[in-house]
Order: structure tokens, then C-alpha cells, then sequence
């Protein structure tokens, strides 16, 4: 347990990296909207909510799946040298006031 103290997660997502899985998700949605409208307008109500059901059933596990691939991707395990840390750093839940907020990448 004492080497994990050697090491620093480090997440490097930022938005423009699921920009694009984003896009094609709304993409997708949109389209299955525009054929439920089609269908409600040939008067079979039951296969428009059926096919929005569907697409969505469809399209939601591997949008999970490509956010959730991408995260993983982008979390970094970085090994930090003891040389350059200083001697008086206190443990975080003592310290509160010196945290600083989240700021994006890139």
C-alpha cells in the first residue's frame, strides 16, 4: 500500500473528445424521430413508438459504451518523484482551503 502514495491519477478528458460521439448519437435520434413522424402519418401509431423504442434500446448501450471506453482511455496513472514533492504537505481532509477547483483540459 505505501507505493500507491508514488503515483497520481490523472484524467485527461476533455469535451472535444466525445464531441463527435455526441453528434452521431443526436444524429441517430433525430432520424428515428423523422421515421416515428412518418409512420404516425401513415396512420400506424403502434410501429412509430415501436421503432422509437427500438432505436433507442439499440443506441443507448453503445453510446454508454463508447463514453465509457473513451473515460478509460483518457485516466492516467503517472508516477510522481518523491525528490520534487515537499516535505510539508498535509493530508487533504485537514487542508480543505487550499484545494483548488477542477479546471478543463486543453
Amino acid at each position: 500500500m505505501s507505493n500507491l502514495s508514488k503515483y497520481r491519477v490523472v484524467c485527461t478528458l476533455s469535451f472535444g473528445d466525445i464531441y463527435g460521439q455526441i453528434i452521431v448519437w443526436l444524429i441517430v435520434i433525430f432520424l428515428s424521430l423523422a421515421s416515428a413522424l412518418a409512420l404516425m402519418g401513415a396512420s400506424k401509431p403502434i410501429y412509430a413508438i415501436s421503432v422509437v423504442g427500438l432505436i433507442l434500446v439499440l443506441t443507448v448501450p453503445f453510446l454508454l459504451f463508447a463514453f465509457v471506453t473513451t473515460l478509460l482511455n483518457h485516466i492516467e496513472l503517472m508516477s510522481v518523484d518523491p525528490a520534487t514533492v515537499s516535505r510539508n504537505v498535509t493530508p487533504t481532509s485537514t487542508n480543505v482551503s487550499s484545494q483548488r477547483p477542477a479546471q478543463a483540459a486543453g
